[in-house]
């Protein structure tokens, strides 16, 4: 569909993608710029068991969010307000079939596969960016078998992870490795939300235990830095999970909301993000959320707008569909900010939320379920700590 709306919203995801370009694979585990390295890595880390359900939930979540998203995608919130989303839609920005979802579900996917391997340490970071450069380049894990809806910058930082994988499936770690890395940028432009968009299937390995805090903080980062590098990026999937963390303890997202205001601020501190990066996240931190005006409530591709947009209309609404019709509604990054919200509705409301008729239009739903399944046949039981 070669139109002018088409062609501005390429260069808006473009511009977006700006935030997330030529990030870096941490192979050999590059510290952020100006933190200290954490002393425990990935390999002292065992995933616990989790329920089926709520890798149903979760993986079904994200993926109705973000199908309800593609055909408004790019649209600004004015045209929302005149014909508001109510359901799923065909075609639209990308000329799809109702039901279609795109990069934010198949991350999340490749995500979820590699947990499935049951390793962990550094052969599942490898395993994890495989799967998102076989979905790159040869359309795994997309909806039709094919992509349509990829950045140029991250597609240039992927280019840049598969040069990385190479080296390191040849051994070729180390300096060649961190030479690689050390060539990609990391500046606050590489704040997108495509590590924040896939990154939840993690929260069904983490614990939140206070010995083990360093640890997964870690991993998020580890995972988010494959196309994420800043630290901006990590804080926010680490705020994002730990709202996940709450929702699954059966606090509502009012409860789970103050305890992330609570605690979000000083669990940063403790994992050495600076200050000022810190600072950012206040006015998110500072416990009214809810109470902000639509017009506050930013839904572009930066990932601080999408986190705040996301835990926005988790807060605001009490069902699943309203909550992520809401995020649909907000205009914008349409898909990405929906399945940010519909990842964490999906955990607190449970699949007995999601409406039937956006369950029997989502493409390959069976696909994703039995994903689900075997996430949850794997979960506990990873092999021991990988030294590579």
């Amino acid at each position: 569909m070669p139109n002018g709306a088409l062609l501005a919203g390429r260069l808006l995801k473009s511009f977006a993608d700006d935030f997330d370009c030529f990030s870096f694979f941490s192979i050999s585990r590059t510290p952020f710029p100006f933190m200290p390295e954490p002393t425990i890595r990935p390999s002292s880390f065992n995933p616990p068991a989790f329920p089926h359900a709520q890798a149903r939930a979760l993986l079904l979540g994200v993926a109705l969010g973000d199908a309800l998203g593609v055909p408004v995608e790019f649209q600004p919130r004015t045209a929302r307000r005149q014909d508001p989303v109510t359901g799923m839609r065909a075609y639209g920005t990308y000329n799809q079939p109702a039901g279609t979802w795109s990069d934010d579900a198949s991350l999340t996917f490749c995500l979820a596969e590699a947990m499935t391997e049951g390793v962990t340490g550094e052969l599942f970071l490898l395993f994890v960016a495989e799967n998102f450069l076989r979905w790159f380049r040869r359309g795994w894990w997309t909806a039709h078998g094919r992509l349509f809806d990829v950045g140029i910058t991250t597609a240039d930082s992927l280019k840049r992870v598969e040069r990385a994988v190479a080296l390191a499936e040849a051994g070729l770690r180390g300096e060649r490795a961190a030479a690689l890395t050390e060539a990609s940028l990391r500046g606050e432009r590489d704040n997108g939300n495509g590590a924040l968009m896939r990154i939840l299937p993690l929260h069904l390995w983490l614990t939140h235990a206070p010995e083990q805090e360093s640890a997964e903080f870690l991993l998020v980062r580890n995972v988010a830095g494959i196309t994420h590098g800043h630290v901006r990026s990590t804080a926010a999937c680490w705020l994002y999970l730990t709202m996940a963390h709450w929702l699954a303890q059966r606090r509502t997202p009012a409860g789970a909301y103050a305890r992330l205001c609570e605690d979000g601020s000083a669990m940063l501190a403790r994992q050495g993000v600076p200050q000022e990066e810190t600072d950012h996240f206040a006015p998110l931190l500072a416990g009214d959320l809810a109470a902000w005006p639509e017009d506050r409530v930013r839904s572009s591709g930066y990932v601080l707008h999408t986190l705040e947009a996301a835990l926005w209309c988790l807060l605001r609404h009490d069902t699943y569909a309203a909550t992520v019709l809401a995020a649909v509604n907000l205009g914008e990054d349409t898909d990405t900010t929906a399945a940010v919200a519909g990842g964490l509705a999906g955990l607190y409301y449970g699949e007995s939320g999601f409406p039937d008729e956006w369950l029997e239009t989502l493409v390959r739903r069976a696909d994703i379920e039995d994903l689900a399944a075997r996430l949850a046949t794997t979960s506990g039981r990873t092999e021991g700590p990988l030294q590579t």
